[in-house]
C-alpha cells in the first residue's frame, strides 16, 4: 500500500477533530490514564511527553520590543492528541498525532501558521526526557531544544508565512505548579488536568523577513497541560492571560464558561520571590468591558470581549486588559484569538503587558 494516500487519511482526521478540540476535551476519555489529585509531578520528567493521556500542549508565548521599544509578540504551541487509548504503536501504527501553531505579532499585522503531522515516523515528538539528554520539541524544521535535560536554556526556531524566528529562552525563575501542586481543578463535577508553567523567560533573538533582520527581547511564558477530560459538557470554551506587571509581580488567570453563567474561574498570583498563590471564584473579580468586531474569516465578523475588568479584592489590586490591536485572530483548523494585551490602570496608565486567548466563540 502507497502511505501517502494514509497520511492524507490520518490528517484529515486530524483535521476534523481539530476543529471540535472543545468537544473532545469534553469526552469522558473513558481508557485513557485519568488525571487525580496528590500526583506529585517530577522533573525533567514530566516536561516530556504523557501518551497515555488524551491531549497535551507545550505551550509559549512571548512579549517583546524591539530598538525601538515597539511592541511585538509571539507564539509557539504543539499540541498532541492520541486517537485511541491503550498502546501509541510504532512507526507508521502510532496512534500518536500532532498539531502545531505559531503567530508573530508585529507593530503592523498578525501572522499565523499551522502545522500537521503523525506521530512514529520522526516527523514531530517530544524526546523522552532523562538527567543526561536534552530536551526537544519539533515538527518539521519547528523546534525548541534545549541544552541539557531541563527545559532552559534553549533554542526556539521557527517561521511563520516569509517570517523566520530565532529566539534563545533562558529561566531566570522557578517553576509554578498550577492548581494544588499541579493537579488543576476544572469544573466541580472534578474534571482536571496537570497544568504547570514557568513565567520566568528571558528572550531575545531576531526575526528576519525579506533580508531585513530585527532583534527582539523582553519575556516569555510557558504553559504545560495534559488531560484525559479537561471539559465539562456544559461548558463552552475559556478566557484565558498570563499576564507581567511592570512591578515584577506575574499573575495567570482563566474562566471556564457555563451555560448557566456560573463560570470556572481559577489562577495563580505569582509574587517578586517567585512564590505562587492559588486564586479561585471568591479571589477573582473578571468581567468584560467591550465587544468588538474580528473579521475570523473572509466572509465573517464576530463579536468578542476584547477588553476586560480583573480585579483581586483580597489583594486591593486591578487592572483593564486592551488589544494591542483587534485583530489578533488565529484562523487555523481549530479558531480562537491569541495575541498581545496591554495592562493599565484605571487612569489608564500602562502597568504590565501580557497575552489574552479567547476560545469558543463564533
Amino acid at each position: 500500500m502507497r502511505v501517502f494516500p494514509l497520511v492524507c487519511l490520518l490528517l484529515a482526521a486530524f483535521s476534523a477533530q481539530a476543529q471540535d478540540l472543545l468537544g473532545e476535551l469534553r469526552d469522558q476519555g473513558t481508557g485513557y490514564a485519568q488525571v487525580i489529585p496528590g500526583q506529585q509531578l517530577q522533573f525533567p520528567r514530566d516536561h516530556g511527553a504523557h501518551p497515555d493521556y488524551r491531549i497535551e500542549w507545550w505551550y509559549i508565548t512571548a512579549n517583546l520590543a524591539d530598538e525601538d521599544n515597539r511592541n511585538w509578540g509571539l507564539q509557539w504551541t504543539l499540541f498532541r492528541q492520541a486517537l485511541d487509548p491503550g498502546s501509541s504503536g510504532t512507526g507508521w501504527q502510532s496512534h500518536q498525532i500532532w498539531m502545531a501553531h505559531a503567530a508573530i505579532t508585529t507593530p503592523d499585522g498578525h501572522f499565523h501558521e499551522q502545522r500537521f503531522a503523525r506521530g512514529g515516523i520522526g516527523q514531530a515528538g517530544v524526546t523522552r526526557i532523562d538527567h543526561d539528554g536534552f530536551f526537544d520539541a519539533w515538527l518539521d524544521n519547528w523546534q525548541w531544544r534545549s541544552e541539557a535535560a531541563d527545559l532552559f536554556p534553549a533554542k526556539l526556531e521557527f517561521s511563520v508565512q516569509d517570517w523566520e524566528i530565532e529566539m534563545q529562552l533562558d529561566s531566570v525563575g522557578q517553576l509554578v505548579l498550577n492548581g494544588v501542586d499541579g493537579y488543576s481543578q476544572k469544573s466541580a463535577q472534578g474534571q482536571a488536568s496537570y497544568y504547570y508553567s514557568q513565567p520566568h523567560i528571558r528572550v531575545k533573538g531576531s526575526v528576519r523577513r525579506n533580508s531585513r533582520e530585527t532583534l527582539l527581547n523582553g519575556q516569555g511564558w510557558l504553559d504545560r497541560e495534559w488531560s484525559s477530560q479537561a471539559l465539562a459538557d456544559n461548558q463552552q470554551g475559556w478566557d484565558w492571560f498570563s499576564l507581567h506587571l511592570d512591578d515584577g509581580r506575574k499573575l495567570m488567570l482563566y474562566q471556564l464558561r457555563h451555560d448557566d453563567g456560573e463560570h470556572w474561574l481559577s489562577g495563580s498570583w505569582i509574587d517578586l520571590h517567585g512564590t505562587s498563590l492559588l486564586l479561585g471564584a471568591g479571589d477573582i473579580d473578571l468581567r468584560p468591558l467591550q465587544l468588538r468586531e474580528v473579521r475570523t474569516a473572509e466572509d465573517q465578523l464576530s463579536s468578542l470581549p476584547l477588553e476586560w475588568h480583573i480585579s483581586l479584592p483580597g489583594k486591593d489590586r486591578s487592572w483593564n486588559i486592551r488589544p494591542l490591536y483587534d485583530q489578533q485572530w488565529m484562523g487555523a483548523r481549530f479558531p480562537y484569538w491569541e495575541g498581545v494585551v496591554l495592562v493599565e490602570d484605571s487612569q489608564g496608565n500602562r502597568v504590565g503587558i501580557g497575552y489574552m486567548e479567547l476560545t469558543g466563540y463564533q
